[in-house]
């Protein structure tokens, strides 16, 4: 993958898995994030335990992961995808449960709305399973009305995160 680097952005990624070892798979994607080209890991949320929103299967382990990188939202989104698919992730329906799950959620301030991604992640703002992780590595970018109105959606910190 050619690598045309940038100034330095700060970078969410949400992480989900609830197929296979979810917890294994959330925290082994977790140290990857800080080993990709041109990228820092700067923090990551505790674990959350959260029911499905709009999917089927078991319950999720979540978190995010806030990003330092010279990466390009496009380049960033495609070593998501290839993380992705190394963990095994198949696609045979709309939110199929999955064996790894990795969501750009904000890239700097850039609006993006392309076919292949969107910037900040369209439905962010309507999950306690994002909402509640990003608040633990930058509160400054959720307000206490958003985490209110996710309140009601099951979301159980685990232990040793």
């Amino acid at each position: 993958m050619s690598l045309e680097l940038r100034d330095l952005v700060t970078a969410f990624v949400g992480l989900g898995a609830n197929l296979g070892d979810p917890r294994t798979a959330v925290l082994q994607a977790l140290e990857k994030l800080g080993q990709l080209p041109h990228t820092r890991l700067v923090a990551r949320s505790r674990l959350y335990l959260t029911a499905p929103v709009d999917a089927q299967g078991p319950d999720f382990i979540n978190a995010v992961a806030r990003l330092s990188t010279r990466l390009s939202a496009p380049q960033l989104w495609a070593w998501l995808w290839r993380m992705e698919c190394d963990a095994g992730r198949e696609r045979p329906y709309v939110n199929a449960p999955r064996t790894l799950d990795l969501d750009l959620l904000l890239y700097g301030d850039a609006v993006i709305q392309s076919p292949a991604l969107t910037v900040p992640h369209p439905r962010m703002k309507q999950r306690a399973f994002v909402l509640r992780p990003l608040a633990d590595v930058a509160p400054e970018r959720v307000s206490p009305v958003s985490l209110q109105a996710v309140a009601g959606q099951k979301l159980i910190v685990l232990a040793d995160t």
